[in-house]
């Protein structure tokens, strides 16, 4: 046989390829949310500035007008980052439609 050999597929092979790429691509959205991903951040880092405003000195208060920014903004962004995962958990991103051959 030569390099150059042709490969011979039948109908059947191509879609069963199709079929499999489809659930490799479902399963990978899936996975790669945009939800997941900015709740994911916004939880993580709520965290780090909510622990900050806890630890925050008088005088960074102070200098905020006697605000503890630090505390508010991390409280902030944990209930946005919560929101988000709640929201990906409540209406998850639908299974893809099987097609009938």
């Amino acid at each position: 046989m030569s390099e150059n050999s042709e490969h011979h597929y039948t109908e059947g092979d191509i879609a069963r390829e199709v079929t499999e790429l489809e659930t490799k691509s479902a399963t990978a959205s899936r996975i790669f949310d945009l939800r997941r991903i900015i709740g994911g951040l916004f939880v993580l880092y709520g965290v780090i500035v909510t622990i900050a405003g806890i630890t925050d000195s008088r005088s960074a208060i102070d200098k905020a007008q006697g605000v503890n920014i630090n505390l508010w903004t991390g409280i902030g962004m944990l209930v946005l980052g919560v929101f988000f995962l709640v929201w990906l958990k409540m209406r998850p991103m639908p299974a893809p439609e099987q097609r009938e051959d």
